[in-house]
């Protein structure tokens, strides 16, 4: 069934492979999103174990790379497997997997390799980096892609657990151990992400229906939606209280920060007319808030 509405709503024209439609198909959006925190948690733990950069920077290099095919490659197989959702969103009409670039076994060879290719990286560190690495990439693929993303509205906060290891992958790169630091890098990565989808979602709320995916504004609507994105900001705004160790000047500006995106949600409340400006507040806001949350971070490393 799948392929058959794929196949009715597909570009069949075929188009020239360029940089472009690769950037397009490996989402080299959310991989630079990933790389960020994964690289500002291997930093992190280079800094508060008193480590030379230097001496580590092979296997910061090893960990960026492997972890970015293994994210491209996620990204690609999950392409594959949206064929026929995304040939029914208007806003994904542009998309490598359904206007011919690449047919679905280039698809699948490119992302199922990247993906082992990026595992074997990871654990070439590390068996606990590549544990990791293994488990964000079934947690995309099968978790989300294909079990919750078409069946549950619960989808966009079960698909937030593989979007929440690169912090986990980059700090077990330099020190496999348990520490306090990586997993309140996980939980912020988890917290910060349902309210930018659920921004995003709003947007698209129709396409989403018509496509057949749950969303929460589509399935609760977007009064319930704001609501939950407030709830998801204030959880988000407890996880610097578990990063004392990087200084309180830290804690007191992701604080702030943190407020300023609580008070654009809130606000947002006044405004319930215009739904789609709304969420484009949200949204942008949320794409400078994990920028400006790891750079903040990368500078209090050199401090320490």
């Amino acid at each position: 069934m799948r392929e058959d509405v794929y196949e009715a709503n597909v570009h069949h024209g075929k188009k020239n492979i360029d940089i472009a439609s690769i950037r397009a198909l490996l989402k080299d959006g959310i991989i630079k999103a990933n790389l960020i925190p994964a690289f500002a948690a291997g930093f992190l733990a280079v800094m508060i174990h008193g480590l030379s950069f230097f001496e580590n920077i092979i296997t910061l290099l090893v960990m960026v790379v492997g972890t970015m095919l293994v994210i491209g490659g996620v990204c690609a197989i999950n392409n594959y497997y949206d064929r026929d959702i995304d040939s029914v969103m208007k806003s994904k009409q542009n998309r490598p997997s359904i206007d011919g670039t690449f047919t679905g076994q280039q698809i699948l060879a490119i992302g199922f390799s990247l993906t082992i290719i990026g595992l074997v990286l990871l654990f070439f560190i590390n068996i606990t980096t590549g544990i990791l690495g293994l488990l964000a990439a079934f947690g995309y693929v099968v978790l989300y892609s294909i079990y919750t993303k078409r069946h549950y509205v619960s989808n966009t906060v079960i698909g937030a657990l593989p979007g929440s290891m690169p912090p986990l992958i980059g700090w077990a790169a330099i020190d496999p151990s348990i520490h306090i630091l990586p997993i309140a890098m996980f939980l912020m990565m988890f917290a910060w992400q349902p309210p930018h989808f659920y921004a995003l979602a709003i947007k698209r709320s129709d396409e989403y229906s018509l496509a057949g995916v749950p969303m929460l504004p589509s399935v609760k609507g977007n009064a319930r939606t704001q609501k939950s994105i407030v709830m998801w900001i204030v959880i988000l705004a407890l996880t610097p209280l578990l990063m004392f160790k990087l200084g309180i000047w830290f804690v007191v500006l992701t604080t702030i920060l943190n407020i300023v995106w609580l008070y654009i949600a809130l606000n947002g409340f006044k405004t319930v007319e215009n739904y789609n400006k709304y969420a484009m507040k949200v949204f942008i806001f949320s794409l400078n808030y994990i920028i400006i949350f790891f750079v903040m971070m990368i500078v209090a490393a050199l401090l320490i």
